[in-house]
């Protein structure tokens, strides 16, 4: 199946950069009919994505690089968020509550990921970065989009 709609953006692996990735792909996905309620999870696991990325991939740097491109289907957003950082030694361990690499973080990135997301999907090779594939259903079946 074709998307509906599509965007792609990239942004400085800056924090104040995290809010602004929020906000536009729940800008973007208010095309379809979701609630405010789904919109709200949208946002954070948009915000857990990229902030794994900024922390974790760049290590806070700031000279780092996250991608984000977004699809619109009828039922459904389906987000990728890309960084080229250090990349996840072991993702199903990353995949566990509570795991941080990071002793002043609780671990739950994620945690709220999977939580709020229908689907999710994590690529990570050390040295190349990680990508991860979130999707979102609404619970609305009729989509808000004009001609549609």
């Amino acid at each position: 199946m074709q998307p509906i709609n599509k965007m792609s953006m990239e942004f400085s692996s800056q924090p104040a950069n995290v809010a602004f990735a929020r906000v536009a792909v729940a800008a973007f996905a208010s095309q379809l009919d979701f609630t405010l309620a789904e919109l709200e999870e949208l946002k954070v696991a948009i915000s857990e994505a990229v902030t794994n990325a900024i922390v974790h991939g760049y290590a806070g740097s700031r000279m780092g690089t996250v991608c984000i491109a977004t699809e619109l289907y009828y039922d459904r957003i389906v987000v990728t968020i890309e960084d080229r950082g250090c990349g996840i030694n072991d993702v199903q361990k990353a995949l566990q509550p509570a795991f941080t690499t990071d002793p002043e973080r609780m671990g739950l990135g994620f945690t709220f990921m999977q939580s709020f997301a229908d689907s999710l999907q994590v690529h990570s090779r050390p040295g190349q970065g990680t990508r991860i594939v979130l999707s979102k259903k609404t619970s609305r079946a009729i989509p808000a989009i004009a001609g549609h």
